[in-house]
């Protein structure tokens, strides 16, 4: 009975992690339910009940994970709140390698396991450890898009410039009005030209609606987010060029007073926030 209330406990603690299904997490699922029930039967111990719970624990976190490193995951597809558990998630998964390393090298110690068995394990923790880098380094580009909307967002109202501001220095956030709107069609036209231009593709950091501008609030469609510096050549050119096709723009540069953003150019009118209805 007390193996069957614990493992109750600690299995409601750890399906109350949200995490994508995936095949393996089905499989942890299942081997949980049978070692329980083996459990309640008295055919199973504390331990096993404890090994099967870290193994779905594992899959649930390896799902978070994997959901937000898939390479069609763009970063600004995923909410602060996802890239937090998933970050979460590479770190309980380290402990766990840390835990499992050290009750191996034990036994190592006691005779028990000859010492060629760490390799399995030292590979998985160094495996581990990657995954945090990764998730840590995600988190540093979501952050960094986070600090690009709210900059935006602080700078809607800024009037815009009177003249033109593609050759001169800029302040630390400058806007440019245009006459035109920006679509489809003016995008496709500004990333030919720039590709023309420099042989490389724009570096495209945010474009239209995404799921990280709905978790804030704001209205992204039919505008664009480039991590261009608007002091460098390149920056400079895109600016230039919005003016010519008079296309609205926001140019930020590295210092944004009460914002960590990084310099980018926001092409197409402000971002605003939904509506109720919305």
């Amino acid at each position: 009975m007390r193996i069957h209330l614990l493992a109750f406990a600690l299995l409601f603690a750890a399906c109350a992690l949200p995490a994508a299904e995936t095949g393996a997490v089905r499989q942890a699922q299942e081997q949980m339910a049978h070692i329980q029930k083996l459990a309640d039967a008295g055919a199973a111990s504390r331990k096993q009940v404890e090994q099967a719970l870290s193994a779905l624990r594992q899959a649930q976190d390896d799902a978070l994970i994997a959901e937000a490193l898939a390479t069609r995951v763009a970063v600004e597809e995923l909410t602060e709140e996802q890239s937090a558990e998933a970050t979460g998630a590479a770190a309980r998964r380290l402990e766990r390698q840390l835990a499992q390393l050290a009750q191996q090298a034990q036994l190592v110690s006691e005779g028990v396991a000859p010492r060629t068995s760490l390799v399995p394990f030292e590979e998985e923790l160094d495996r581990s450890r990657r995954l945090v880098d990764a998730m840590e380094q995600r988190a540093r580009s979501l952050a960094d898009i986070v600090a690009m909307i709210r900059a935006e967002q602080d700078a809607s109202d800024q009037q815009p410039e009177p003249h033109s501001i593609a050759d001169g220095a800029i302040a630390r956030i400058t806007r440019f009005a245009g006459e035109n709107t920006f679509g489809n069609d003016e995008f496709k036209h500004v990333v030919l030209e720039f590709e023309k231009k420099f042989d490389h593709k724009l570096p495209v950091s945010a474009r239209g609606d995404t799921a990280l501008h709905r978790s804030m609030g704001f209205d992204h469609r039919g505008r664009v987010d480039v991590a261009l510096n608007p002091d460098g050549l390149e920056g400079r050119w895109l600016m230039r060029f919005l003016e010519q096709q008079k296309i609205p723009f926001f140019a930020f540069r590295t210092a944004v007073q009460g914002q960590a953003t990084a310099p980018h150019i926001h092409m197409g009118p402000p971002s605003t926030r939904f509506r109720a209805g919305d």
